[in-house]
């Protein structure tokens, strides 16, 4: 049987643009359709820089109609809409403003894939995010469905005013271009060990079939409280409810203090182990060709995309599941230090973030969870802010004290912090700092080698060259 295969790369046209995601494109296209799906033969369908949501939703539900296996790969950026803080897939007109108008929301790849027969559809994604998105993806799902296996990554923003590469994307077609495919746990793997140094900041994504809760960087962030009040659901291999997520830590991970300056946010609304993000209870808008087992009954309201013009469309015109508004978030202090970062106010955001991590050390304690997470944010802002010493020294200093916390070598959250603190050393250029940091790095390499192999040897190969550089830069 013929397999389905779509390449689906996408990112705004302009400014807004992070990742040069249509890149990859002649890569994979050069590739044989048998060796993209794994089968005999497949058909093959591309979108490049799409601009409209309803293009990219008719060509996946075609896809996800087809018989045999269905893979999807997809290369391009998240970023959440303003209204209702849920994240999309921007395509080529989508700005900061237009998100929720002229992105794809990703909860329609669920939708249109949930059907499909279990071991059927494989997804490899690299996708990267803006500094909000990032926050977001620490306290909630990025669901794809809970029977699709699930592979790629996920990067942090790109320092400003770099437009960044699908290396991810690029290493999986450079790997399929010798015109055999591996098994895709071993393709992703390999992919991941080209990426070298660089994919240290990332969030990987390795689910052979289920992933159906909180997006969490490093695989095991602490909950909110709500969430730590009750049983943790268990994935069919044993983890943790947070799915096989592994690689590094952004801005949202952890549990607010209820102790911190400004009021408490509304955490105890928070559904961080519901798999349907608040808001997306509903499937895309329907067609007259709807396959069985879709709803068959249209939407009362007109499907046809909104305009492009200045005028936000009426809520009437939106498609289901964008309207129904969230709990407001309003008062979560993480909101306002993400804003101020994303302006480029480093400095307000560095002592904001620092007033909420001296009160959770108050009313916590220096080791708690509480204080850890604010220190990791105080750790991502120094990413952002482009100071890798400053990041690299805060996220040495939140391994070790996990660490002496008792937190074992192999917990995902000890190894995210050596791996993002691994990524930010690599990117000091004054030796000094780099030699110093190092040798404290390897002691720390030496305890936790992390899961991708030679971490150990690449800090050592890079303290023997800082050995013959001067002292200074």
């Amino acid at each position: 049987m013929p397999g389905t295969v779509l390449l689906l790369a996408a990112s705004p046209v302009g400014k807004g643009r992070l990742v040069d995601a249509a890149s990859v494109l002649p890569v994979l296209a050069a590739v044989e359709p048998s060796v993209l799906s794994g089968a005999d033969t497949a058909n093959v369908v591309e979108l490049a820089d799409p601009l409209e949501p309803q293009a990219v939703l008719t060509r996946l539900r075609a896809a996800a109609t087809a018989p045999g296996p269905l893979t999807v790969f997809v290369a391009g950026q998240l970023q959440l809409d303003r209204k209702q803080r849920l994240p999309h897939l921007a395509l080529a007109r989508t700005t900061p403003a237009t998100v929720r108008y002229t992105g794809f929301p990703w909860a329609w790849v669920r939708e249109e894939l949930r059907l499909r027969a279990p071991g059927t559809t494989t997804l490899l994604l690299d996708l990267h995010t803006d500094a909000e998105t990032w926050q977001w993806l620490r306290a909630r799902p990025l669901d794809s469905g809970r029977t699709n296996a699930i592979y790629g990554r996920i990067a942090p923003p790109p320092a400003r005013r770099v437009v960044a590469v699908p290396s991810y994307m690029k290493a999986v077609a450079t790997i399929l271009r010798s015109g055999w495919r591996p098994p895709v746990e071993q393709l992703h793997q390999q992919a991941v060990e080209r990426l070298g140094a660089e994919g240290y900041a990332d969030v990987l994504l390795a689910s052979p079939g289920f992933v159906g809760a909180a997006a969490v960087p490093g695989g095991s962030a602490p909950r909110p409280p709500s969430a730590l009040k009750g049983p943790r659901p268990q994935t069919p291999d044993g983890l943790e409810s947070t799915g096989r997520w592994e690689g590094e830590r952004g801005l949202n991970s952890a549990p607010r203090s209820t102790q911190s300056p400004p009021p408490p946010s509304p955490q105890d609304t928070w559904r961080s182990h519901d798999s349907t993000p608040p808001g997306h209870d509903s499937t895309p808008p329907s067609h007259d060709s709807t396959p069985p087992g879709h709803d068959s009954t249209p939407p009362s309201h007109d499907s046809t995309p909104p305009g492009h013009d200045s005028t936000p469309p009426s809520h009437d015109s939106m498609p289901p599941g964008h309207d129904t508004d969230p709990p407001s978030y309003d008062n979560d202090p993480h909101i306002a230090v993400a804003s101020a970062a994303q302006a480029g106010r480093h400095p307000d955001a560095d002592a904001l973030a620092a007033e909420h991590e001296q009160a959770a050390v108050r009313a916590h304690g220096r080791g708690s969870e509480e204080a850890l997470h604010w220190t990791e944010v105080r750790a991502d802002l120094a990413m952002l802010a482009g100071d890798p010493v400053r990041s690299c020294q805060a996220w040495l200093a939140v391994a070790g004290a996990r660490l002496a916390a008792g937190q074992a070598p192999g917990a995902a959250a000890v190894e995210a912090a050596v791996d993002r603190a691994h990524h930010q050393w690599g990117q000091i250029h004054d030796p000094a700092a780099a030699r110093e940091l190092g040798l404290a790095l390897a002691g720390l390499r030496g305890l936790v080698p992390g899961r991708r192999k030679g971490a150990l040897d690449h800090v050592r190969r890079q303290l023997g060259q800082l050995e013959s550089q001067p002292l200074t830069s």
